[in-house]
């Protein structure tokens, strides 16, 4: 007769199908890849903050070009150097040229972090489901993380964009002697648009904003990174050296760009969705582009925007890799 204290034994069958535990030093393992990859990402949204500010500081003047030519009706303005003149003449050099940045002062910090953020998580997700062949992501693994981090910034870039392209615009209207402008700040844009439709209408232009920076992002990380290994020296022993920051700015003006030159049509008419009053569509305002300047509509302000990608690109990574410097003298 078996004894009392003896433990039952699990038929063979159920016993082989139970996944044994792991160990405690496994269990350390996994925890210090989990808390590697989570302070990875942290570092990479600090950083992209830093360079967001970098890129908004130089810029922004450009960028308002761009927008005045791609907004104003057809004969407004004769080139970028008259928006510019007639900017600084009614507005003065400071307040005109800088028009509407609080709105990317307060959104770029966070949509530069969520952008880089999210192309941290996209470079995980593509080394967890693809072969990564001697430790570097290949320019369509790379390509496929820059898409993916330009979803999560589209919920930050859309709003921040209609409130810039507004108070953008705003400054080309001729006042009246005594009367105000519409806006009276970012604040002020907000609430009249969700008084007027809602946050539709602050969101209004969202689909094309993920058109414009999906592809764009996807080409901005990889010409950043090709052109950063081909400038990167090698040490003696054939490792990767260490990158000068001017290389980083010339990678980071090139990425600046790669970016623009595929998607710039998708963001002319991003800027008329988000400028226009009423409820354009996407396809109504292709056509009204079209039917007045044929394709040469879909490009003006191109000079400005090349103009500003070069520096504000080059000042995004220098921002970004000096926070990274920063941060890991700091921390390790």
């Amino acid at each position: 007769m078996p004894s009392s204290s003896s433990s039952p034994s699990l038929p063979p069958v159920i016993a082989d199908n139970i996944p044994s535990l792991p160990s405690p030093s496994e269990v350390k393992a996994e925890v210090a890849v989990a808390t590697k990859k989570s302070l990875s990402s942290l570092r990479d949204f600090a950083a992209g903050g830093v360079g967001g500010i970098f890129a908004v500081l130089v810029g922004h003047p450009f960028d308002l070009v761009k927008v005045r030519l791609q907004t104003a009706e057809k004969g407004v303005y004769t080139g970028a150097m008259d928006v510019v003149r007639r900017t600084v003449a009614r507005e003065g050099m400071v307040k005109g040229l800088y028009a509407g940045v609080s709105a990317p002062l307060v959104g770029v910090t966070p949509m530069f972090a969520v952008s880089f953020w999210g192309y941290g998580v996209g470079k995980q997700l593509v080394e967890s489901n693809s072969t990564v062949v001697n430790g570097q992501l290949s320019v369509a693994q790379i390509s496929t993380a820059g898409f993916f981090s330009a979803m999560p910034q589209t919920l930050i870039t859309t709003p921040f964009e209609r409130v810039k392209v507004l108070l953008q615009i705003q400054g080309q209207e001729e006042l009246k002697p005594g009367e105000k402008p519409r806006y009276a700040g970012g604040t002020d844009v907000v609430r009249q648009l969700y008084k007027e439709g809602g946050i539709k209408s602050v969101y209004r232009g969202s689909l094309m904003t993920l058109a414009r920076d999906g592809p764009g992002s996807a080409a901005y990380f990889a010409t950043y990174e090709v052109i950063k290994r081909r400038l990167t020296p090698a040490n003696p022993d054939g490792t990767p050296g260490k990158l000068s920051l001017p290389a980083v700015m010339a990678a980071g003006g090139a990425a600046g760009v790669a970016m623009w030159i595929p998607v710039f049509p998708v963001d002319t008419v991003k800027s008329w969705l988000q400028s226009a009053e009423g409820n354009p569509t996407i396809g109504g305002t292709v056509r009204m582009l079209y039917r007045n300047g044929g394709f040469k509509a879909f490009f003006p302000g191109m000079g400005p925007a090349m103009a500003r990608a070069v520096p504000a690109n080059a000042a995004t990574f220098l921002g970004v890799e000096l926070a990274h410097n920063a941060m890991t003298k700091m921390l390790g």
